[in-house]
């Protein structure tokens, strides 16, 4: 061997006594990372489950928010309804009131013969005449 040989390979030699620490410390870690494969394997299911539940949960209130929404337009419809009917029973109500007023007689003074409630009136004009006064 000439002695280029030999400085080739003893500067070999340093380079692979130089790593040696550097392989260690590789092994000790490659050593511990199989020891907690189970681990990171459970973990792994963990992770993998929680994210189909998320993804379930996520479903579901997609699900439940269409369904608010298509319920809510709906209701704007039915609210819509309601304040034309309301409207026009304003209307109704005004009407019926002025022909109430025109077809009552002038008020008699009161004496003792006639009784306050000249006839007797059914629940139904009590309704009305109820409404009408909580509607002033």
């Amino acid at each position: 061997m000439t002695a280029l040989e030999w400085c080739v390979q003893g500067a070999l030699l340093l380079l692979l006594l130089a790593a040696l620490p550097f392989i260690l410390r590789l092994e000790r870690g490659l050593s511990a990372l199989r020891c907690d494969r189970a681990a990171i394997a459970e973990g792994t299911r963990g992770f993998e489950a929680a994210t189909r539940e998320a993804q379930l949960t996520l479903s579901g209130l997609r699900t439940a928010l269409e369904t608010g929404a298509r319920q809510s337009a709906g209701a704007e419809a039915l609210r819509d309804d309601l304040r034309f009917l309301v409207d026009r029973a304003e209307g109704l109500a005004d009407r019926l009131d002025a022909l109430i007023r025109q077809g009552r007689p002038p008020a008699a003074p009161a004496s003792s013969s006639v009784a306050e409630d000249p006839a007797p009136r059914s629940q139904a004009e009590r309704d009305l005449l109820r409404a009408l006064r909580m509607a002033r």
